[in-house]
């Protein structure tokens, strides 16, 4: 049985596939909704564990409406989006949608004065965890579309849909998977990677001359012993550690080393630290760490012993928001915590269904997140207004 760490982030996956995965290619991409695991479709089944949880509390607030006043679907077509990440200038989204006619998440930028979205990856292959270039129009996603069995796979996920069957949701961590780079219209593909494990999970540096990722490449460098093979084959996701590298790709610097998932990290907005999720080396819970960009003064900002993930920095450099379903196993919300973690977090959803991975617009005015909060239950992103000065004075910065 795979520990949460492959099942969870299969939940989160489905919501947006970027951060995680789990069983094998194929189950990797049953629709979040159906049976998941990350989706906000299938938080819930990928988080029911055995831990406690918290019930009201401190967390018995209701400041959504103040803080996220205009919230409104930004997705509205397509099984299920996710993992929404906004251009420099805050009038582009890229983010990753599972449109008709193919099973597994595709790359999409958003005009969002128009709404007009265009496919900017390859259309096989699983893709994920994309992001716009600060200062050049480029863009960078994971993709396997280099895979040889690409179009095999597409077909057999294809066939298992068609056929009904029932299955368990999960994020695969397909060792395919490469971090690319590319025009904004999907020309001039070039692999920053091209090695062997799942590389992923990308994120660029404010002004474009670093990459922050993750990968389990280690695992696949190397003989495993005995024991670190049992627990690559129950989880890959075990040896998954944070590297940084130079824009195109050279200069590969490891950063983190601990035992189990390290993933999910975005540069803080002056380049000078790293916010990172981290699960236990038993995979059943998560916390928010941030470390300086060569690895250095790593500090645990979460210990609630759930799943807390998904942190972003927010433009300002005061705080950080983040997923957690410290209210309950499969109710994910967002909350919010001072850069030194100093004070306790502040909750910033209510509504029902399952909200991950905020994002701040450039200029900290905006917030994107992938939700459930749909009529029929599906994944889609949302966008809404954010009440930066309110923020300030809950979380007693003002």
């Amino acid at each position: 049985m795979k520990r949460l760490t492959a099942v969870f982030l299969t939940t989160m996956a489905g919501l947006t596939a970027c951060q995680e995965s789990g069983t094998n290619t194929v189950a990797a991409q049953t629709p979040a909704d159906a049976a998941d695991g990350y989706s906000a479709d299938g938080m819930a089944a990928a988080t029911a564990m055995e831990m406690p949880a918290t019930t009201g509390g401190d967390f018995a607030t209701q400041y959504e409406d103040r803080l996220l006043p205009n919230t409104r679907q930004l997705v509205t077509e397509g099984a299920r989006s996710g993992e929404g990440y906004f251009g420099p200038q805050g009038d582009r989204l890229i983010y990753q949608a599972e449109m008709p006619g193919n099973p597994f998440y595709q790359i999409y930028l958003m005009d969002l004065a128009t709404g007009e979205a265009t496919r900017v990856s390859p259309g096989t292959g699983l893709t994920t965890c994309s992001w716009i270039h600060p200062t050049q129009d480029k863009v960078m996603f994971s993709s396997t579309h280099e895979d040889p069995n690409a179009l095999q796979k597409q077909a057999e996920e294809i066939a298992i849909r068609e056929s009904g069957e029932d299955r368990p949701y999960g994020w695969d961590y397909d060792r395919h998977y490469d971090i690319y780079e590319a025009n904004s219209d999907g020309s001039d593909l070039v692999n920053l990677t091209n090695t062997d494990g799942y590389d992923a999970e990308g994120s660029y540096s404010a002004d474009g001359s670093k990459i922050l990722f993750a990968s389990n490449r280690e695992a696949y460098s190397r003989q495993l012993s005995q024991a670190e093979q049992r627990l690559f084959e129950d989880d890959s996701s075990y040896f998954m550690d944070l590297y940084i590298m130079d824009a195109d790709g050279s200069n590969v610097q490891q950063l983190t080393s601990s035992p189990g998932y390290d993933g999910g990290p975005f540069f803080s907005p002056d380049n000078s630290k790293v916010v990172w999720r981290r699960f236990n080396p038993d995979g059943n819970s998560a916390e928010i760490w941030t470390m300086d960009i060569d690895g250095t003064n790593q500090r645990q900002l979460t210990a609630d012993a759930m799943v807390s993930w998904g942190p972003y920095f927010h433009p300002s450099g005061d705080y950080i928001i983040y997923s957690s379903n410290i209210l309950g196993h499969a109710n994910f919300e967002l909350f919010m915590i001072d850069v030194e973690g100093q004070n306790p977090p502040v909750r910033v959803t209510n509504t029902d269904g399952t909200d991950i991975l905020p994002v701040f617009s450039p200029d900290g005015m905006q917030l994107a997140w992938s939700t459930t909060r749909t009529p029929g239950g599906a994944s889609q992103l949302h966008m809404s207004d954010w009440n930066h000065e309110l923020a300030l004075e809950l979380l007693g910065l003002d």
